[in-house]
Parts: C-alpha cells; structure tokens; sequence
C-alpha cells in the first residue's frame, strides 16, 4: 500500500533541481576540507587526542555559523527523500520497500568503511605495538555519527511523512517547542540525559522542514531575508545570553556542546543557513547552467558521499605515513602561526592525494549510487 504525497507542499518539479544537489554535495565537501585543513591531533598515552583552532582563536568559532551545514544537509535530505518517494510511489513501490531499499544503500558502504578500519586498526596497531589504536580507530570512523543519523530519520520516514500529512506546518512548531522544553529540562532541571531526545527532535525538525522546500523557492525573495534575520538574530540573542556556546561545533573546553546532542540553537541555525542559500539561489543558479559548472556539479554529487566515508581514512594514511617515513610529531600546539594559517589550503593536499586511491578502490569494492539521488 503506497501513501499519497501532500502535493498541497510541494510543487513537483519537472526536472533534476541542480542547486539541490550543489548544495548536497557542498555540504558532505566543506565537512570534508574543514576535517583536512583545521584539524589538530596529539598523541598521548592513550592514543590520539584530536582539537582544533576554535578553542583558542579568538573570534574563529563564529565561522561555524556558516560551515557547520548539518543542519543544512538534513533540510536538503527532507526534500530529497519527499521527491524520492514520489517518484517511487507513482511505480507503485509500497513506503516498507521504499526506506529499507535507501536504508541499505546507504548502511552497506558505511558498513564496509567501519569493518575494515577495526580490521585494519587491530593489525597495525598489534604490528607497531601502538598503543591506542583503538582511540585512533574510533577517531577515524567518528565522523560517520551523521550517518546514524540520517539512517534515523529514514527509518522515521512514514510517521514523518503522516505527520506531514496530517498536520502540515504546524509540525515544525511542535518539534522546536519540544526541542526548547528538553534544553530547559536538561540545563534547568539538570537531566543531562534529556538532551538526548534532541537528536530526534531537532534534527527531525530539520529533515521535516525540507518536505516545505518548494514553498520557501517560490516563496518573495523577501522571504528570504526573513529567514536570514530570523536566524541571525536567534543565534545572536541565544549565545549572547551565555546560555549556549558560540561554536557550533564541539570544543573541547566548552561546558557542552551545541551539536552532542543538538541544542536549540541549532533550529536558529537551520533559519539563518535556509535563508543564505536562498539568497545565493539566482546567482548559483545562473552559474549551475553553465557548462563548466554543470559538470563541475555532476563529479561532485558523484563522488561527494565515498569521500566523505573515506576521507579521514585518507587523513589517517597521509599522518601515518609521515610519522612513518619522515618521523612528523603529533603537535597540539595553540600557537598558531601566520605560516600555519597561510598553509591550510596546502594542507588539504596530503590527505587528498591518500584519498583518491582509497576512493577508487572503494567504488570498486562497492558503487554506490547516491542514496539520496531523486
């Protein structure tokens, strides 16, 4: 039995979005450099400690409001998977079939990347007598939580989608309210565990507000500005307080974490991230149109999810093999020079060069198509 779309939402488009795609991609890519250029790792007793310049460049974590684009990916993914399974309904595909199919497209090739580096971690680290390298092991592979995550909300995907039947906008509501109580909850009542309903709550705010994502393109380009200046002036107003960290990643030293498990600054967040892209919308649009772009687009929708599942593995090899042949420290130093700032575009060239071939030898171990392709 299939579920009829709410076409009442959504305006069907008759051909690929492109921007929707830039903007997947885009979003799996800045994760993906930010790992390579800003990370900073010593090595300890225990293993590998990894941080980076937010806690202690004054200023630097304001940076994250534009690239910390989780909240961004999960609102594309709502659209996707709301178009996905238009598409797949009219074929006459039953809602069961439709999520186990995208489960399994994606959980297999996370899957193998996980397998293999405690396969590969647990060899090298009793050959090298490393100790540690299990630290190092969950390292690498940490950068998958937002798989979990989005294995989730595919799973949530009928209630989501009856929720957006049944009650249409007024679902968004419901979730940042909650996702509000459970701050107040966990930072006034002092149940830290709470929190933990976030991850739910909040980032099925951010997947259901992509089933409205054809209403917010037609929608005036006053609109956008809306969102833009909703979401600046929330985020400014909730870190101001001091309630909330102004990273919006984690940093160690902060008394939490905006992002483990979400907190609500991350609904101002996804406003203020909706509203930029929107405003940049007409000028990548014309530029997507252009052949150059429009095959630039097409490589990175196709290889922006395997590097993402790789590319710290990449990392990894790069590191190893200088510790290994030319004996590079670990150095968590805080003082950063001029020449380390100027050498971060250099210093995704390393662990770019590792990557490559790991990713062919993944395609060929696996070709994943795009689990989100519509």
């Amino acid at each position: 039995m299939t579920v009829p779309l709410d076409v009442s939402s959504v305006r069907l488009p008759t051909k690929r979005d492109a921007y929707v795609d830039f903007l997947r991609a885009a979003s799996l890519i800045v994760v993906v450099i930010w790992h390579w250029a800003f990370t900073i790792l010593s090595w300890s007793a225990d293993g590998p400690h990894a941080t980076s310049p937010l806690g202690f460049t004054r200023g630097f974590w304001l940076v994250t409001w534009l690239f910390q684009v989780m909240p961004l990916f999960f609102y594309i993914g709502g659209y996707v998977h709301l178009r996905s399974w238009d598409r797949a309904s009219q074929t006459g595909v039953g809602l069961g079939v439709f999520v186990w199919r995208r489960i399994r497209k994606l959980a297999l090739p996370a899957l193998i990347v996980l397998l293999a580096w405690v396969v590969v971690g647990s060899i090298l680290g009793s050959y090298f007598k490393l100790q540690g390298a299990s630290r190092a092991v969950k390292l690498i592979v940490s950068p998958m939580w937002f798989l979990g995550v989005y294995l989730m909300l595919i799973a949530l995907l009928p209630a989501a989608l009856w929720l957006h039947r049944r009650f249409g906008s007024m679902v968004l509501i419901w979730l940042a309210g909650l996702a509000m109580c459970v701050d107040v909850v966990r930072f006034n009542v002092g149940i830290e565990e709470a929190g933990w309903l976030n991850m739910v709550l909040i980032w099925g705010l951010a997947h259901q507000a992509g089933f409205f994502y054809h209403r917010v393109v037609d929608a005036p380009r006053r609109s956008d500005w809306t969102l833009l200046w909703a979401g600046l002036f929330g985020l400014i107003g909730l870190v101001g307080s001091g309630l909330y960290p102004g990273s919006m990643v984690g940093v160690p030293g902060e008394r939490f974490s905006n992002m483990a498990p979400p907190t609500f600054v991350i609904v101002a967040l996804l406003l203020f991230q909706i509203g930029v892209v929107e405003l940049l919308r007409p000028m990548m649009e014309r530029r997507l149109e252009r052949p150059r772009w429009s095959r630039a687009n097409d490589v990175i929708n196709r290889f922006s999810l395997p590097l993402y599942l790789v590319h710290t593995t990449g990392l990894a090899i790069f590191l190893f093999a200088a510790w290994l042949w030319f004996g590079y420290e670990f150095d968590d130093s805080t003082d950063l020079s001029l020449w380390w700032w100027l050498g971060r575009p250099l210093a995704v060239v390393g662990p770019l060069v590792c990557t490559l071939p790991v990713i062919v030898l993944f395609t060929k171990v696996r070709r994943p198509r795009s689990p989100d392709r519509p």
